[in-house]
């Protein structure tokens, strides 16, 4: 276990505990429920009301749930799968699996019946602790091909009462019965618990292929909380809102790892829907968010701003303009002009402050992004509101955390320095390797890919092309190493470079750029359905679906506008001006993970879409105008359908390649 300076921690009686005797999660919630008894340890909201429970509470629930799991038979070492939202009752679900020595095994909430079976057929699950009917009918859809599977257990009983309660039950029932079982088996399970001990196993996202499940001690996720809280100034006091997939290493990490090793609260919101609602009645302290989220967040106040009173945007622009130069600076403590400072501040009473409070931002003290690049012009903007943002870089592999950014040495176009404890290097291929105690054990029943990527030293393969910085320490990431490629005339191929650019205009909310092996790149691009559905309104601009918007003409002009501004982008870096844009065109659906075109971390897999818009692929490279296409998609209930459109094909201009660009890619 690494030590770092959170491996020491006061209790709220001043007491210092030495957090390196503890190296389970099991035993950080025995210090948490001794420690901070009547502190908070999980809020939810319930019918439009905050429902809380201490710490001490939240250990008495686990540990009954975890003496009703033994007593329905499960062994230790056993797989349970959790599905559902996230709620303190199936965080605490996953902790008393823990308790009883099995092993916690999350699954994405949207996850369709075929996802679900491979994952409970890969890790022989024998329990499954659904929230709710939904998820349970989706097991219970596969349930005949789920070898060994021997129990049900679900959070909300509405829908459920008809059904065969000899094979499920609640988790209500289960608590009942570990009320009145004796704890002398869970004690001797917890006290064989080790370091080494399997904490959880998480699946990859399976961009190129089925997801693989990924093996974390306790030693991994807790040296991994201790470090990354240390790192951060973490405290008992802090607030997080857990609304991303429970299933992401991430959520996991936050919400279990450092919840449990810093003792700070976990927020639960009521809905999907009511998040952004709920965000800003927490008021979070410590809050991550993938690119896209704090995209749609900006994207809803420039909507709101269009069509605020002539005064109230004066105001905004005139305050934002002094704030992108200013702000930064002084969130990084550098030396600013009284008069300057004195403006910002009357910025932060008339915008700022009244801003961060919409975004439920105001309380932010350390707020992180990761999983895409951030455009600088949206880093920024957060940034310079006085919302402390950072980057940091990460995969489930690593626990989460290989590098983060420090306090003052933020930039949007790096990912920070090694996370204390990681050790970094770069491949002649390019490829970033990293080694911490925070790597994974191994990939569950697949010794082939564990070995292909952690080698005999520990050393584990990225998939990442990178470099660090010589003066300043901090990494660089290019792009997927497996999607680095050469075009016809030996020119570099990046794509992701591109399409970060394209996504860095609020009306693009996905792209992808082909061009490896290729005389030249084209592109497909999905348009951000709120923010150019806003525009067609207050344009008096009908459409009557996605499709119809996507190919009116006033649309493809502004988005040809935005290609041919990042083709001049592009063409100012010498390696990669070769990958400037062509033609391009705008995907007559939304790319979706229920069609197998993007990870349920809505990433984008790219060999798919590749075969799947093959004949789109070809008029992009052909001298047609338009193409007819059919495409397979699938509904939400499950249904499977077709759409018919006719996609139109758009010209970008493009800025020459200059000779001193063509001798750097060669």
């Amino acid at each position: 276990m690494v030590a770092s300076e959170a491996a020491f921690r006061q209790d709220r009686g001043g007491r210092t505990t030495d957090m390196t005797d503890l190296h389970t999660i099991p035993e950080f919630l025995d210090r948490n429920a001794t420690a901070f008894a009547d502190a908070p340890a999980y809020r939810e909201k319930e019918f439009g009301i905050w429902q809380q429970w201490t710490w001490d509470q939240a250990r008495t629930e686990i540990e009954e749930m975890a003496l009703g799991l033994i007593s329905l038979g499960l062994e230790i070492g056993e797989h349970v799968a959790v599905i559902g939202r996230n709620r303190p009752q199936l965080y605490m679900s996953m902790v008393a699996v823990q308790c009883a020595g099995a092993i916690p095994v999350p699954l994405y909430q949207d996850a369709v019946g075929e996802e679900i079976a491979y994952v409970l057929g890969h890790c022989s699950a024998k329990f499954v602790i659904a929230a709710d009917q939904e998820q349970v009918d989706k097991v219970e859809e596969v349930r005949d091909r789920i070898e060994g599977l021997r129990h049900i257990l679900y959070l909300d009983g509405r829908g459920l009462r008809k059904y065969d309660h000899s094979v499920m039950s609640s988790i209500a029932t289960l608590r009942d019965a570990g009320r009145t079982a004796d704890r002398a088996e869970m004690d001797r399970r917890r006290a064989q618990q080790t370091g080494a001990t399997t904490c959880v196993m998480l699946y990859t996202s399976g961009t190129t292929g089925k997801p693989k499940g990924v093996v974390l001690s306790h030693d991994n996720i807790v040296s991994t909380a201790l470090a990354s809280s240390g790192f951060d100034h973490l405290r008992q006091t802090d607030d997080v809102l857990a609304y991303l997939p429970m299933a992401w290493v991430g959520d996991f990490i936050f919400s279990i790892g450092q919840a449990m090793v810093t003792g700070f609260c976990v927020n639960c919101p009521e809905s999907a829907d009511t998040t952004m609602q709920d965000l800003r009645e927490i008021g979070p302290t410590y809050y991550f968010a993938p690119p896209r989220v704090f995209e749609t967040q900006l994207t809803n106040v420039m909507i709101r701003m269009e069509d605020a009173s002539r005064i109230k945007k004066a105001m905004f622009d005139h305050f934002m303009t002094h704030a992108r130069p200013i702000g930064p600076r002084l969130l990084d403590g550098e030396d600013v002009g009284l008069f300057d400072r004195l403006k910002y501040r009357l910025g932060e009473l008339l915008v700022f402050g009244p801003l961060k409070n919409t975004l439920g931002l105001s309380r932010v003290r350390v707020g992180y992004t990761a999983g895409e690049a951030i455009g600088p012009e949206l880093f920024d903007f957060y940034r310079s509101i006085g919302i402390n943002l950072k980057q940091l870089y990460g995969q489930t592999e690593a626990s989460v955390f290989i590098t983060q950014q420090k306090d003052h040495e933020v930039r949007s176009d790096t990912v920070g320095t090694p996370t204390p404890g990681v050790e970094l290097k770069i491949a002649e291929s390019g490829e970033v390797f990293y080694r911490s105690p925070g790597s994974f054990v191994e990939y569950y029943n697949n010794p082939e890919s564990t070995a292909s990527t952690k080698d005999a030293e520990g050393w584990v393969a990225t998939g990442d092309a990178g470099f660090i910085e010589p003066d300043t320490g901090h990494l660089r990431i290019i792009d997927r190493a497996k999607d680095v490629g050469k075009m016809a005339d030996g020119a570099l191929f990046a794509p992701k470079f591109v399409e970060n650019k394209l996504k860095f205009y609020p009306d693009i909310y996905e792209a992808v750029v082909f061009g490896n092996t290729r005389d030249r790149c084209v592109a497909f691009i999905n348009i951000d359905l709120t923010a150019v559905g806003n525009w067609a309104e207050r344009n008096n601009i009908a459409y009557a679906s996605y499709q119809e918007l996507a190919q009116h003409s006033r649309v493809l002009a502004t988005i040809t506008a935005h290609v041919e501004a990042v083709n001049k982008s592009v063409a100012q870096d010498d390696m990669l001006a070769g990958c400037q844009i062509h033609r391009f065109l705008v995907l007559h659906k939304q790319l979706d993970a229920d069609d197998d075109e993007m990870t349920r971390t809505q990433k984008v897999r790219r060999r798919i879409i590749e075969e799947k818009y093959a004949d789109l692929i070809d008029g992009l490279y052909g001298d047609v105008g338009e193409v007819y296409t059919e495409t397979d998609v699938t509904y939400e209930d499950g249904r499977k359908g077709k759409i018919k459109a006719t996609v139109k094909m758009c010209d970008a201009a493009v800025v020459p390649v200059t000779g001193k660009a063509l001798e750097a890619a060669e």
